[in-house]
């Protein structure tokens, strides 16, 4: 798939079949992560794949906007040390995850992490180091339906040429 077709089918998916997603994909998918933009090189991410079918439940039953994790194959969380750029580098490494995981076929979401009042108690759950800031957790999983990107707001809506 080429990036643009990536960036125009990827949508939010809520739903998966119970297919699990391979070790190798995990992999490309967290390398993908890595590979992100980083303010003055620091990379300050750190990421929890988790499969296990228990901690996926309790991780839906903590994030209340994702509850929906219990269902999926596996959930990426992705924590970022706590520098002045954590939350545009840990941004930019989940919209990264999300990108490859649409490319390779997988249905994915991301579900806030950053100042929400259940970051707590994930991090304590996948025991993070007290210095790591959650960022995201991406659902992941074979969509068991196709969804479509809804963008409601056309290109020459939202593009201005030198100024507003």
């Amino acid at each position: 798939m080429e990036t643009f077709d990536a960036i125009q089918k990827r949508a939010s998916v809520r739903e998966y079949k119970t297919d699990p997603v391979d070790k190798a994909l995990l992999e490309k998918l967290v390398d993908a992560a890595r590979r992100a933009p980083t303010a003055r090189a620091v990379e300050p991410w750190e990421f929890v794949v988790v499969e296990n079918r228990a901690t996926l439940k309790k991780i839906g039953e903590i994030a209340q906007s994702g509850s929906f994790i219990k269902d999926a194959a596996c959930c990426i969380a992705v924590f970022c040390s706590d520098t002045k750029y954590y939350l545009e580098d840990g941004s930019a490494a989940t919209e990264n995850i999300l990108l490859a995981a649409r490319d390779s076929g997988l249905g994915a979401c991301w579900v806030a992490g950053d100042k929400k009042p259940y970051t707590g108690e994930i991090s304590k759950l996948l025991g993070a180091k007290p210095d790591l800031k959650l960022v995201s957790l991406i659902s992941l999983g074979w969509p068991k339906k196709d969804v479509k990107q809804l963008k409601n707001r056309k290109l020459d809506e939202v593009i201005h040429w030198e100024r507003f």
